[in-house]
């Protein structure tokens, strides 16, 4: 298995997913010009050997796809990420074992967790080259600009890494970062999330909060970052869990800050409390430009890479991009954890189109009346990332949730509007979200699609068509006597049926 950026460039390279470029490219616009085109195609990762302005190889897209990355995290299939879920199920709410097989099953889990504990690299890769002072500059790197009304270059698939001044706790998350000079940049987080609860915390001590960014990683780690699964779990911890061993950290230089030891490149730096700068316009996941804002200004003194390093990037945008490939697959992880707490919930989809949690498809093995509502109102309080979908539309079981033909006959078949759509208005919603009235506040709304049962309706239900049994069993034993047997009936054309999807 990969442990490291340069194990998982092996990997694609071996499976003929990725492409070298060796003509000149411009990290300004250009770069993300070329990789949009390949990632609206699912096609393969690149590598740009020879970036304009910069003396390293730039890699993009290398998650570009759910299949690459289910093999990022060692796996062949999406449904293999299910059984991760289960895993992090157990451990956010653990339940005592009615069966040995349960113990067994949960004894299991808890090996996994000795297993995933994090180990220490004394003579990391990391620092193979360092950097002190004034000689910091991070114009040498190949920082993308990948929108012409963009504000500037950005750091975009960084880990950043803080801790809590008070318990040493740490945080590891992806954040987007503005470069501001040779040696500043400013980091765009939400308040809820880790990072800014630490600078908070250093404000209240008086203290600078210190910060390191981590280039160039397992991309592993990177979708264990972008898990925010309420567990007491560190991100380190996670990503042992996902790897089955534990992650090699190293002792930072300059800040008392701990970094994956084979990272491609670290900047540590510091960030005084209440010293910020303007952060934006960029383009985000919206497919829009977001606004302006004061962010955070991080000051750094120090850059360590390895030699010949890779510089791994990616942008935002309407999907698809590789954030929307991250999203699917922790749709998959999601699952189980899901079930734990919704327990009538079959499945739950997140689509691509939906900007990957604006709306989520639910089915439910429905039992009784006004349950589809019970659901989706479970589903809104679940887990934290959910806090910001918009729409629910929950189905029943047997509807393929992944298939937007069944989603869309369920909903024009099973639902009355003045009855089955519900909406919460003035709720918490994300600021990046234009469609709102008033950013940072705005409505959901619920569809319940399922079948209607009594009281719900005063009437009986139609009877489904569905084909007899006996008849559908002897067309499949007869099928190539029909002279049928060339046709692959499972490859389905969209554009057959009035759709226009290039």
């Amino acid at each position: 298995m990969a442990r490291d950026l340069r194990g998982f460039i092996k990997i694609l390279e071996q499976r003929g997913q990725l492409k070298r470029i060796s003509a000149l490219v411009d990290p300004n616009m250009e770069i993300a010009e070329i990789s949009n085109r390949m990632l609206q195609k699912g096609g393969t990762g690149l590598i740009f050997e020879n970036v304009k302005g910069a003396s390293f190889p730039v890699a993009v897209n290398l998650m570009g796809t759910l299949e690459r990355i289910c093999w990022a995290m060692n796996m062949e299939k999406p449904e293999e990420l299910e059984t991760l879920g289960k895993k992090l199920s157990m451990l956010q709410q653990p339940k005592p074992p009615k069966k040995i097989s349960q113990a067994i099953d949960f004894g299991k889990v808890l090996f996994d967790v000795v297993k995933a504990k994090p180990g220490r690299d004394f003579f990391p890769a990391c620092q193979q080259v360092v950097v002190e002072g004034d000689n910091v500059d991070l114009n040498k790197l190949p920082l993308i600009r990948p929108y012409q009304r963009d504000a500037g270059k950005i750091i975009t698939l960084g880990l950043v890494i803080t801790k809590d001044y008070d318990t040493g706790t740490p945080n590891v998350g992806v954040y987007r970062l503005q470069l501001q000079s040779k040696n500043t940049m400013t980091v765009h987080w939400l308040s809820v999330r880790g990072g800014a609860r630490h600078l908070r915390k250093a404000a209240e001590f008086g203290k600078k909060l210190e910060i390191a960014i981590a280039l160039g990683v397992d991309p592993l780690i990177i979708m264990a970052a972008a898990t925010p699964i309420p567990l007491d779990l560190s991100e380190w911890l996670f990503a042992g869990l996902y790897g089955g061993s534990g992650v090699q950290l190293a002792k930072c230089k300059t800040v008392d800050l701990e970094v994956p030891a084979d990272s491609e490149f670290v900047l540590e730096g510091t960030i005084t409390p209440g010293e910020v700068l303007p952060d934006g316009p960029f383009g985000d996941h919206m497919g829009y430009y977001g606004g302006v804002e004061d962010s955070p200004l991080v000051r750094f003194q120090c850059m360590t890479h390895r030699k010949d390093p890779i510089y791994l990037t990616t942008f935002s945008g309407r999907p698809p991009k590789e954030e929307a490939m991250m999203a699917i697959a922790l749709n998959r992880i999601y699952t189980p954890i899901l079930r734990q707490q919704v327990s009538e919930i079959v499945d739950f989809f997140l689509p691509m189109e939906a900007l990957s949690y604006k709306a989520a498809i639910i089915s439910i093995d429905k039992a009784y009346p006004g349950q589809a509502r019970r659901a989706a109102l479970a589903f809104w309080s679940a887990l934290p990332q959910f806090t910001y979908t918009k729409f629910v539309i929950v189905v029943d079981k047997h509807i393929n949730i992944r298939d937007p033909r069944q989603v869309v006959w369920a909903i024009s078949s099973k639902v009355d509007p003045s009855r089955d759509v519900f909406i919460l208005p003035k709720t918490p919603f994300d600021t990046l979200d234009f469609a709102s009235e008033k950013l940072g506040l705005g409505g959901r709304m619920g569809i319940d699609a399922t079948t209607k049962i009594p009281p719900e309706t005063e009437h009986e239900w139609g009877e489904p068509l569905e084909s007899d049994p006996d008849i559908a069993a002897m067309v499949e034993r007869r099928w190539a006597e029909y002279g049928l047997a060339d046709l692959k009936l499972g490859e389905v054309d969209p554009n057959l049926f009035g759709y226009d999807m290039k």
